[in-house]
């Protein structure tokens, strides 16, 4: 008896040198995963792709069949499934060129931050990589990047000279200042619903050495310090950034904190330890004695600050007092709230900055489980913007964006995607 016809049979990739996993091969449900546990994809077929030819031959064949496409990866900003559709993977695309003397980093769209870390940090230089190393750096830039250089340096996106691009039409262009100046002003922030960026250029800085690391301490304190954090935070200099977290550790923490319910202090500063534990003590002295501090002066390649799984998050420029005792009830009923600085470069943008939006807000919460009610006790605080690489809800994809940015947008979707053939994920409608 024969099978029943099923799309992916359909599909072929007859140019297409990478490997190409359907529904029942070995490999299909490894290749389709996203680090996202709420997205089961069930793509036609995976594709790995290891070149741009490979690229625009999967991309024609989605057209071709009307199916839906979706590039992924690391799979960590994936938040819609690519169902019956074409999903490339880009991983074999990792090349990581840098260029000391213009201080550039050029890399592949399937390269990691950890790749990038490595090549740059020979040279004296650091990228505005994100809180994970294993991130794809291509995707983080696109939806901004906020890294814990950025109160310094900017957001990863207004750090980008250059991306080639391949187009919805199969067309293969740079993107820069000259070059398409709409799509490479979109590409800075609007996310990856304009093209497949192919590779991309970006400025690195000369950061070698930084005092990093947390601080853990009793959960008691935690309103009085976050009600010093809203005031401490109005003096602290670009140099560094800070996060406050309610956080219950897990079984296998350090002997100090193992099963406790905490509040850490995050801090990187790009300067040395005894200037960032001067400025930090006021915080230090709110919070009381640290149950276990692990700061120290490192290298920045040995430094990885993990980032907290984003299930909830909004924006803030105030913090009242009532906005801090629903934080603290959230804290009971999460494993993980995180309360982030923003501010300092990320609010001074060039003239030319791209479409990362909400510029001005001061600070951010991300909670890691989802918590019934939240968003209903948060909103009356909030100041209603988000941030792409933290948002989880493609319906809100608008909500990331000023108004102005977000007609300029359209118009740059409009002229580059006429018929919205990307529209998986994080996609601005033309």
């Amino acid at each position: 008896m024969s099978q029943p016809y099923t799309l992916q049979d359909d599909i072929r990739l007859p140019s297409f040198t990478g490997i190409v996993h359907r529904p029942g091969d070995p490999g299909y449900d490894e290749s389709r995963r996203s680090l996202n546990p709420s997205v089961d994809a069930r793509p036609a077929l995976v594709a790995e792709a290891y070149g741009v030819e490979d690229l625009r031959a999967a991309l024609l064949a989605a057209r071709a069949h009307g199916v839906p496409f979706a590039v992924q990866a690391t799979g960590h900003g994936t938040h819609a499934a690519c169902d019956d559709g074409v999903l490339v993977r880009t991983s074999p695309m990792a090349s990581v060129l840098v260029d000391p003397i213009r201080r550039i980093a050029r890399v592949g769209p399937g390269a990691r931050w950890a790749e990038v870390i490595a090549a740059a940090a020979p040279f004296g230089l650091a990228p505005l990589s994100g809180s994970a190393p294993s991130v794809g750096v291509t995707g983080y830039t696109l939806g901004g990047g906020l890294g814990w250089l950025a109160r310094r340096h900017g957001f990863a996106a207004d750090s980008v000279v250059r991306a080639d691009v391949l187009l919805a039409d199969g067309r293969h262009v740079t993107a820069s200042a000259s070059s398409h100046p709409e799509l490479f002003w979109a590409l800075r922030g609007g996310g990856g619903g304009f093209g497949v960026v192919t590779a991309l250029e970006f400025r690195l800085y000369p950061v070698s050495q930084v005092f990093s690391g947390f601080a853990y301490f009793p959960v008691e304190r935690a309103a009085e310090t976050l009600a010093a954090y809203r005031t401490w935070i109005d003096d602290a200099p670009d140099d560094l950034s800070t996060a406050l977290v309610l956080r219950r550790m897990p079984a296998d923490a350090p002997e100090q904190v193992r099963d406790r319910h905490v509040l850490m202090l995050k801090v990187v500063h790009a300067g040395d330890a005894a200037e960032a534990r001067r400025l930090l003590a006021p915080l230090w002295r709110a919070a009381g004695p640290a149950l276990l501090d692990e700061t120290r002066a490192t290298a920045y390649a040995a430094t990885a600050m993990g980032g907290t799984p984003n299930r909830h998050m909004d924006m803030f420029d105030t913090v009242p007092d009532a906005l801090i005792d629903i934080l603290l009830r959230a804290a009971e009923r999460a494993q993980t709230v995180e309360i982030r600085h923003w501010g300092g470069a990320m609010g001074r943008p060039g003239p030319d900055a791209g479409p990362v939006s909400h510029r001005s807000t001061r600070l951010s919460v991300i909670v890691d489980t989802p918590v019934p009610g939240l968003a209903e006790e948060l909103r009356p605080y909030a100041n209603g913007g988000t941030f792409l690489n933290f948002l989880a809800d493609p319906s809100r994809t608008a909500a990331a964006y000023t108004t102005g940015d977000l007609r300029r947008l359209r118009e740059v979707k409009r002229a580059y995607d006429p018929d919205g053939f990307f529209r998986v994920g994080h996609v601005v409608p033309a």
